[in-house]
């Protein structure tokens, strides 16, 4: 079994600071109390490859676990994770060029969306998060490569049932049971920025009032709604040109780097029609 869809608890990764990470152990372990007899019990906290220390508090908490990395290319992993922050509410820079521009200053705890402290601060450094190289040396330092499984998002896309064949053989568990594979995660776009953050942050008396007169999983339900009526599910604009160039030769040396870690030529990512 895994966590819930929408957990991501980031229990382990102790150098990321964000305010709805656990770090109480009972609470974590909380998480898991369906698992019962379960043979595998999985953790997709999302940020644990680019933590420094994620790796090491893992081992040290269960030390015959098993990592699952998928790795996709770098211009446009951050080029989704500045859409997906955006649309959630907590980037303000709609554009992903000026957001890169001002990484040196949120770099410094600069230009951060309001409401955000400078502890989560490298939640805005995009390329930092595509460092992969790094990422997955530190795993496979830690836990041996007969641990670690590396999944390559293109090969995700193009045989989905394959790559989950192949993860449940890695995780020694039964390869035949049958899932519906679709898209969970599409890309979207709001159609008013203003009635989202109004969504998201609406003022205190509106939230007081809300709280006096409706139950909380009705407003729940409601603010969901909301959210739904506002949202258009649509392709990703392509990357302009010129950015995309720029990025893929900025990103060519550490998939250099990647590649040759993983025995797996990955330059393809960094050719203008990669993307």
């Amino acid at each position: 079994m895994a966590l819930d869809a929408g957990d991501e608890p980031h229990f382990f990764g102790t150098d990321l600071y964000s305010p709805d990470y656990i770090r109480d152990e009972q609470s974590y372990l909380s998480l898991f109390r369906g698992a019962k007899d379960t043979k595998r019990a999985g953790d997709k906290s999302v940020f644990y490859l680019y933590s420094k220390q994620a790796a090491y508090n893992i081992k040290a908490f269960q030390s015959a676990a098993k990592i699952i990395i998928m790795l996709r290319n770098p211009v446009d992993m951050i080029y989704s994770l500045h859409s997906l922050r955006f649309y959630l509410g907590n980037e303000s820079i709609a554009d992903f060029q000026a957001a890169l521009k001002a990484e040196e200053d949120r770099r410094r705890g600069l230009s951060l969306p309001a409401g955000v402290s400078v502890q989560e601060a490298w939640k805005f450094v995009y390329r930092d998060q595509a460092q992969f190289a790094e990422q997955v040396q530190r795993y496979l330092d830690t836990f041996g490569r007969e641990n670690v499984y590396i999944i390559i998002f293109d090969d995700f896309v193009r045989d989905t049932a394959k790559a989950y064949k192949d993860t449940s053989v890695f995780l020694d568990v039964t390869p035949d049971f049958q899932l519906e594979f679709r898209t969970i995660n599409p890309n979207r776009r709001l159609r008013s920025v203003a009635l989202h953050h109004f969504i998201k942050r609406p003022p205190q008396s509106v939230r007081s009032l809300g709280k006096t007169i409706t139950p909380f999983r009705l407003r729940q339900r409601w603010l969901n709604g909301l959210i739904r009526l506002n949202t258009d599910y649509e392709p990703r604009p392509p990357l302009p040109q010129g950015l995309m160039r720029q990025l893929q030769e900025e990103f060519l040396p550490e998939v250099e780097r990647l590649s040759q870690l993983l025995g797996r030529d990955l330059t393809h990512w960094c050719q203008a029609e990669a993307y």
